[in-house]
């Protein structure tokens, strides 16, 4: 039983394998900026908020926009390591290939699972986050159609940050930062790109305080667009600030 299940899996990778050398595959490169504050508000043992907004730039770091979106979440800690959010966010994404006179709305609902643990010398945090996007459908360049197209999205992250000071992770010093997040498609109208995406940082974190800090490094982005012979890589300067309140009483 074990051997027929290597047998079709090494089948369908072998048969993916001959369909996209068989297709002449483009890749256009970008540089990007990518703008982010994210804040996590707890307000009792239990329940919390989550806020972010983030601003991306189109091409050559600084000309035009590619997206801006507002995400808003409620959150249930299970404990003090896992917590679990829900909610809405809003993407706006500005003229692009295929609506290049008028910009794409688009709604999307998500759930996520985190899990934090801090140590002496070692931060780690990833989270589970599934995604339903409704994102409104193209007439032309410069007209929008009736209705949405809907996929489902499932993202994987993974972050890990190291001190660079004896006083590890205190007030005023700097630590280094690497994450990891994959992107999976799957619905319906998903045919050629399962994958989605992939994205990589590797920078630094200044800890304005015992709960709050600021990131800045380099971020590459690995799209696979629709019609699965297409790609995107970006290479980005991200910058975000980690903004945690903690309104319980003391």
């Amino acid at each position: 039983m074990y051997l027929k299940r290597v047998l079709l899996i090494t089948a369908f990778v072998g048969i993916g394998l001959v369909r996209v050398s068989a297709q002449t595959t483009t890749t256009e490169h970008l540089n990007q900026v990518w703008l982010a504050y994210f804040n996590q508000t707890r307000f009792s043992n239990k329940w919390g908020a989550w806020a972010d907004l983030q601003l991306r730039t189109k091409k050559n770091f600084t000309d035009s926009l590619s997206q801006a979106l507002i995400r808003l979440g409620i959150t249930y800690y299970l404990n003090e390591q896992t917590r679990i959010t829900a909610g809405y966010a809003f993407f706006n994404h500005y003229p692009a290939d295929n609506h290049q006179g008028i910009s794409q709305p688009e709604n999307r609902l998500w759930q996520q699972v985190m899990w934090n643990n801090k140590y002496p010398k070692l931060q780690m945090r990833q989270w589970l986050r599934l995604e339903e996007r409704f994102r409104h459908n193209i007439a032309d360049n410069n007209n929008l159609a009736a209705g949405y197209s809907f996929n489902w999205r499932l993202r994987y992250s993974f972050s890990i940050g190291f001190p660079l000071s004896k006083n590890a992770f205190a007030p005023h010093t700097f630590s280094a930062v690497v994450n990891d997040e994959l992107h999976i498609n799957f619905g319906k109208k998903v045919v050629y790109n399962y994958f989605d995406q992939n994205r990589f940082f590797a920078g630094f974190a200044y800890h304005m305080n015992a709960q709050d800090n600021l990131q800045f490094g380099y971020l590459n982005v690995f799209f696979q667009l629709a019609s699965g012979n297409k790609y995107k890589n970006v290479q980005a300067l991200r910058i975000a600030y980690l903004h945690n309140l903690d309104l319980r009483k003391k």
